[in-house]
């Protein structure tokens, strides 16, 4: 037997495995497919204070090895998750979930973070300072370490539960905005979000996505997403989520010998609904082969 059970911030997981924000809804969908509650849990969609219709379309662009999208946060806002979607989401999941919250101010964060703490359903608020597609939001904070700084203690000024803030790798150090968010208070960091890309349609000679450019996800920026989750991972003193590119049990296993102590899954849920489904159960297997009892024991091995 093999144990697959990790903990972030005093919360144990049956296993790694999350599902990423904006790639899983809020369960519904997926738990037609499939019992979610084998999940380790999941990180539901990205919510703002006041609804969003989100980005002109079109908004999705194939590539190689990946995908590019520009949605914009598209969401009913906070308190339509928790008067409506909560209340729904527990019919089908009996685990508590990450809060997946976003903003255009400090002010903003603090709102939604607040309300969202006296959830019973949150186990973890995962600040999202780091969305490439809404103007004038997300990327501004993720990419300058005082902001970062700012919200992050701002958001744990008011809050109770544990607050992983998630970067934007779209920038030149990442350890220092990683750094700043552990000074702010961060009880743990989650990272990569999208890189910055675009499509360019040869017959129309126009931009694919409406918005010109989106976040590149999918196995292509694996690599990439590795390497920030090492050099994160090594340089906090707090846990790390590790995402970008997951799309097997393999990645799984690699991305914690980087550091990280729990993995999310993104773009691969939206190719294949049972993507960690399947994940989870080939974990023991790939465990056994490479000679694993215990996946806390090679959290930031490599």
């Amino acid at each position: 037997m093999v144990n697959t059970k990790v903990t972030l911030s005093g919360w144990e997981l049956d296993n790694p495995v999350i599902p990423a924000s904006g790639t899983f809804n809020f369960g519904k969908e997926f738990a037609d497919f499939y019992d979610i509650n084998m999940l380790g849990t999941f990180s539901f969609k990205g919510t703002t204070r006041e609804p969003r219709f989100g980005n002109p379309t079109p908004r999705i662009a194939e590539t190689p090895m990946g995908m590019i999208n520009s949605v914009g946060l598209q969401n009913p806002g906070i308190h339509a998750v928790i008067e409506h979607e909560l209340p729904e989401l527990k019919k089908i999941f009996n685990k508590k979930v990450i809060a997946n919250i976003s903003g255009y101010s400090v002010e903003e964060y603090v709102y939604c973070c607040q309300l969202i703490d006296k959830e019973e359903q949150v186990g973890i608020i995962e600040v999202n300072v780091s969305c490439p597609n809404v103007h004038g939001g997300g990327m501004a904070f993720g990419t300058d370490p005082k902001n970062v700084y700012e919200v992050t203690k701002a958001v744990k000024a008011v809050t109770t539960k544990p607050v992983y803030v998630k970067l934007s790798p779209n920038v030149t150090d990442i350890v220092e905005i990683a750094k700043a968010a552990e000074a702010g208070g961060a009880d743990g960091i989650s990272l990569i979000n999208t890189l910055l890309g675009m499509r360019i349609d040869l017959k129309t000679k126009k931009p694919v996505i409406a918005n010109k450019m989106g976040g590149f996800s999918g196995p292509a920026i694996f690599p990439v997403a590795l390497r920030m989750v090492y050099q994160v991972a090594h340089a906090v003193n707090i846990p790390v989520i590790g995402m970008g590119g997951v799309s097997s049990a393999e990645d799984v296993i690699e991305m914690m010998m980087a550091g990280a102590t729990a993995v999310q899954v993104g773009a691969a849920n939206l190719v294949n609904p049972y993507a960690c489904k399947e994940i989870i159960e080939d974990l023991p297997r790939v465990m056994e082969k490479y000679g694993i009892k215990d996946l806390n024991d090679i959290i930031g091995i490599a």
